[in-house]
C-alpha cells in the first residue's frame, strides 16, 4: 500500500511540476500548512472527547451506562460475558459520538474476548456495527468542516444520522440474513 501511495504522490507531483512549475513549491508549502492545521484541529477534538470518556470512567458513570445498556448489548451480541459486553458497549458509545480512533482498542479487546469464548457471531456483529458506525454526533466531520472554514459545520448532523442509521440497519440485516441462509443450507445437506 505504501508503494501505491508513494507512486500516486510521485506521479501527481511530477505532473503538477510539469504543468505549473512556478506554483509548485508554493502549493506544496501551503498544502503542508493546511495539513498541520487540520491535524491540530482533529487532535484537539480527540483530546476533548477522550478526556470526557476518561472522566466518565473515573466517576463510574461509564459502568452505570454499560449496565443500563446491558439488555440491549446482551441481545445484540447474544453473550453473557460481562467484560466483553462492557467493552463492546464502550466501543459502540464512542462510535455514536463520532470518534473513530477512540473505540478501536475497546473493539479489539471485545472481539478478542468474543472469539476466545467461541462466539464468532458476536465478533461479526461488532465488526458490522463498527464498519457502519451509527453516529448520533459526528464530531470528527464537524471538526473537519470547522477546520476547513465552514460557516455552519453542524449542518452535517441530520444527513450523517440518516446515512449511518440506514447503513447500520442494512449491515445488521445482511449479517442476520446471511447467517440465516448459511444455517438453512447446512440443514439441507
Amino acid at each position: 500500500m505504501n508503494v501505491i501511495f508513494a507512486g500516486v504522490v510521485g506521479i501527481a507531483a511530477a505532473l503538477f511540476l510539469f504543468s505549473d512549475p512556478e506554483n509548485f513549491l508554493a502549493s506544496l508549502l501551503s498544502g503542508g500548512e493546511k495539513a498541520a492545521v487540520l491535524a491540530l484541529s482533529l487532535l484537539s477534538a480527540y483530546c476533548v472527547w477522550l478526556g470526557f470518556f476518561k472522566v466518565l470512567e473515573r466517576c463510574g458513570l461509564s459502568e452505570k451506562l454499560s449496565r443500563l445498556a446491558a439488555p440491549l448489548t446482551r441481545r445484540l451480541f447474544r453473550s453473557d460475558d460481562r467484560e466483553a459486553l462492557f467493552l463492546a458497549g464502550g466501543n459502540l458509545s464512542a462510535n455514536l459520538l463520532g470518534l473513530p480512533g477512540a473505540p478501536t482498542p475497546l473493539g479489539i479487546r471485545a472481539a478478542k474476548r468474543f472469539t476466545e469464548a467461541g462466539n464468532e457471531d458476536a465478533a461479526d456483529m461488532l465488526f458490522v456495527l463498527n464498519a457502519t458506525s451509527l453516529q448520533l454526533l459526528p464530531t470528527t466531520v464537524i471538526a473537519l468542516r470547522l477546520a476547513a472554514g465552514s460557516t455552519s459545520p453542524a449542518d452535517i448532523f441530520l444527513p450523517t444520522l440518516l446515512a449511518t442509521a440506514l447503513s447500520t440497519l442494512l449491515g445488521v440485516l445482511f449479517l442476520k440474513g446471511g447467517k440465516f441462509l448459511c444455517k438453512r443450507r447446512a440443514k439441507r445437506r
